[in-house]
């Protein structure tokens, strides 16, 4: 009988349900540390963001970006045509050129192709 069977399974589930809940605490519990402090989340003298110093030319605006002083990026807004990036790619502290025998070192810009 169908019935009979969902009874006993049910009777044997809560029978297994009271043992474990039955079931004396050990007597050597201690409770539970308390957590360590959070951490600061600003240490004296960190940057929070990078110093961003506007240089205005006659045909463009300059954006150096400087982290603890050093720059790290150049953006450049021409007043024609989209604006450009460039950057220290290996943090030397100096902006990554392309080099070549036959032609004067030039910087690699970057532009930005998509934002969202």
């Amino acid at each position: 009988m169908p019935g009979h069977r969902f009874l006993a399974s049910l009777a044997l589930c809560a029978l297994l349900a009271s043992s474990v809940l039955a079931q004396s605490k050990p007597k050597d519990l201690q409770p539970a540390p308390e957590p360590p402090p959070l951490p600061d989340s600003v240490r004296s003298g960190e940057a929070l963001e990078p110093e961003i110093t506007i240089v205005p030319k006659d045909d463009r605006v300059i954006h150096e970006y400087r982290l603890n002083g050093q720059l790290y990026a150049i953006k450049v807004v021409p007043s024609k045509g989209p604006a450009y990036y460039l950057v220290d790619v290996d943090g030397d502290g100096r902006l990554d050129t392309r080099r070549n025998d036959l032609a004067a070192p030039i910087l690699i810009p970057a532009w930005v192709i998509l934002r969202w």
